[in-house]
């Protein structure tokens, strides 16, 4: 391991990361802090490279934010073994292929605990059949030297899977295995070790609960499915249609009988709870089968809007899974107008930068 892997530099900016947050929340009457660490290394479970054209020769780049200039990655220790070998295994097959390597400007790795891999290519022209004879060449290719992967294309308004656009991960939650099948260009979290220590986070915070649990924005199911076991019913809310089909078939898959996904907005999910509206991809839905005591909520790095906010502050309890602690803060001074933090938790979700990943359960006063 080298020194920018050691744990030493490691637990250091594990510890800055926990003072700050404190600090930043200092404002707010807090309970005391449960720290999930990250491993040190390998974590990732995505990456994506700019693609590098010098002659012959391809590689793999990133740019520096601060320098803006282009940086050489032949390995990255933060992404998974799996993309690292498939990062050395695949450039010297599209070196020689002109096909393959005509105008690549980018290349995703998308890669699971479960030991599966899709690898994307972006393009700045639009693919033809010959370049899926030549993929499906690749795909092969890669196979013989042991990567085993399913491709996909990208140019401009044109997708081509070789195969399939998915991967299906496998998460051990407690004494519970939990498949979750993630597609391609969907929002999956991307370091699976600190996924299954929210999961297991969540679960242990939502022992005993009362009533049925509603989740605005469900993705995949990511949370939905792990914490139905913990409720009567779940109604959980997604508006993107891949991750709305994703969640159906992890449904199916863990043999869940209790958990409805309703592709719906926040607002619109209150507009027909309040039979204000109807909607069609509500049939088969009775609203009033429901009565949700909790509401767990995982927005994106802009926080909730001042319209979601004044939603969920309807809920006896509050789960509140936060990408931007300064979102988060501003979130909370109207959160805790009506309810009190009962939990507080840290996520090392991307260790060595400045973003954490905050978790915490609020009860109405």
């Amino acid at each position: 391991m080298t020194e920018s892997f050691s744990n030493d530099k490691y637990n250091q900016q594990l510890q800055n990361k926990i003072t700050n947050l404190k600090k930043l929340l200092s404002d707010f009457s807090l309970p005391d802090l449960q720290v999930f660490s990250s491993p040190i290394s390998h974590y990732r479970m995505r990456a994506e490279f700019r693609i590098w054209h010098s002659g012959e020769e391809l590689y793999h780049i990133m740019y520096d934010k601060k320098t803006k200039k282009r940086v050489r990655i032949d390995s990255f220790p933060i992404a998974s073994q799996l993309i690292n070998r498939a990062m050395q295994t695949i450039l010297p097959l599209l070196q020689y292929n002109d096909k393959l390597r005509h105008q690549l400007f980018q290349i995703d790795y998308f890669s699971t605990l479960s030991g599966q891999l899709l690898i994307t290519l972006l393009y700045h022209k639009k693919l033809d059949d010959q370049w899926i004879i030549e993929a499906e060449r690749l795909k092969q290719q890669l196979a013989e030297r042991g990567i085993i992967a399913n491709l996909v294309g990208r140019a401009s308004n044109q997708k081509i899977a070789v195969n399939v656009d998915y991967v299906d991960e496998t998460l051990p939650i407690f004494d519970n295995n939990f498949s979750y099948r993630q597609v391609e260009n969907s929002f999956t979290q991307p370091n699976a070790a600190i996924n299954i220590k929210m999961l297991e986070w969540a679960i242990s915070v939502t022992k005993d609960s009362k009533g049925d649990l509603l989740e605005f924005y469900c993705g995949n199911g990511n949370f939905s499915i792990a914490l139905a076991q913990n409720f009567r019913k779940v109604l959980a809310t997604e508006i993107a249609k891949a991750s709305v089909y994703s969640a159906q078939h992890n449904i199916k898959v863990n043999n869940i009988d209790n958990l409805i996904i309703a592709r719906l907005s926040a607002e619109e999910f209150t507009s027909a709870i309040k039979k204000e509206r109807q909607f069609n991809r509500l049939q088969g839905i009775n609203l009033d089968d429901y009565q949700c005591q909790t509401v767990l909520v995982d927005p994106p790095r802009a926080g909730l809007d001042d319209n979601t906010l004044e939603i969920i502050q309807s809920y006896q309890r509050i789960i509140y899974i936060s990408c931007n602690p300064n979102t988060l803060k501003n979130n909370l001074e109207q959160l805790t107008k009506t309810h009190q933090i009962e939990h507080f938790a840290m996520f090392d979700q991307f260790p060595y930068t400045d973003h954490i990943e905050t978790g915490i359960v609020l009860r109405k006063n």
